[in-house]
């Protein structure tokens, strides 16, 4: 690895099939071991269920109210500085419960791939 900047762009972000927005900060070679991402969800909006295979993912709340659902632990609230650790495999999705966008970053190890995402809804 290599000492490297990477900078935000905001126009990178785009819609992804799990219903939210996504902002790719640092997902490549450079860096295999992990990626970060943004991601906006829409308020009154739910992720879709889903998981991620061999990959553990972390959220860190940065904006906004939502309630999170990871494996069979129940609903819980989630706000700014609360952070929500996702084990390889683990069903989650998590929906806007406030009235502005719903921020918050995802942390994947080993790094996110199209592959690792496994859809679980129809």
């Amino acid at each position: 690895m290599r000492p490297l900047v990477l900078s935000h762009d905001p126009a990178r972000e785009y819609f992804f099939r799990e219903g939210c927005f996504i902002t790719e900060l640092s997902n490549g070679e450079h860096d295999p071991a992990v990626s970060m991402a943004r991601a906006r969800v829409e308020p009154g909006r739910t992720t879709a269920w889903h998981a991620l295979r061999d990959t553990v993912e972390r959220y860190l709340v940065l904006e906004g109210h939502g309630l999170v659902e990871v494996g069979d632990l129940p609903p819980h609230p989630v706000g700014p500085g609360d952070v929500v650790l996702i084990p390889p495999g683990c069903r989650q999705r998590i929906a806007n419960t406030g009235h502005g966008d719903l921020i918050f970053l995802a942390v994947c190890s080993p790094r996110f791939t199209p592959e690792a995402y496994i859809h679980l809804e129809g």
